[in-house]
């Protein structure tokens, strides 16, 4: 079932989208599954659970930290993670590049714009983004590669507000890469909602419950 789930998925996203298919709360049996029917990016929220699963299952896997990640966790996944994606703040960036040096390695991060409307979002500004944006690219953070944005929109049936939210992250996007070209990574799309990002310019979903059914 989840490998003929993946398929109908990877057809339906462009070649150049990357699926990182969200394995919260779901068994290691489960994540091996999918990695035997080819899928390498799975997605976490919560940092034990990541680690737990990357003690269990192959190596090769690529590790995706997409929940909301408090400063005192990050040193558990900095010996491997491969992309952290909700970064919205200086001291999450100051914690992540001091332990990646520690680790002696490069972190990849992705960070984080409130686009959703829901106050119980979290997420940086424009204006914050693009402060923290200079501050990576003038050097205060050398251990750090920003990859691009993230965004999580509004839990809602009103599609038009969905890819509205989807529209103001990927403007962000492209307005800092005409001065970052080096920014390659737009993060948005989940389950209810990836087919909106893709149509919004999203090369990289997040999907979970389309691939494994319902939460375990």
């Amino acid at each position: 079932m989840i490998a003929e789930s993946l398929r109908k998925i990877r057809e339906e996203l462009p070649e150049s989208c990357t699926l990182v298919a969200v394995s919260k709360t779901h068994p290691a049996s489960v994540v091996l599954e999918a990695y035997q029917a080819g899928q390498r990016h799975f997605g976490e929220n919560k940092v034990q659970e990541m680690c737990d699963k990357f003690e269990l299952l192959p190596k090769d896997i690529h590790w995706h930290l997409i929940g909301h990640l408090q400063t005192n966790k990050v040193k558990y996944i900095a010996p491997f993670v491969h992309l952290i994606h909700a970064v919205d703040s200086d001291k999450l960036l100051e914690e992540i590049d001091k332990r990646a040096a520690q680790n002696e390695r490069k972190i990849a991060v992705l960070l984080q714009m409130k686009i959703a409307e829901e106050e119980t979002k979290f997420g940086a500004t424009a204006s914050e983004i693009e402060e923290m944006a200079s501050a990576i690219e003038g050097g205060k953070y050398p251990d750090i590669v920003w990859k691009g944005l993230m965004g999580m929109a509004s839990f809602t049936d009103d599609e038009s507000q969905v890819s509205r939210e989807f529209k103001s992250l990927k403007n962000l996007f492209e307005q800092l890469k005409i001065r970052y070209p080096e920014i390659d990574t737009l993060s948005m799309g989940m389950s209810g909602d990836y087919p909106l990002a893709i149509a919004e310019g999203s090369n990289m979903v997040r999907v979970g419950s389309a691939i494994f059914g319902a939460r375990g």
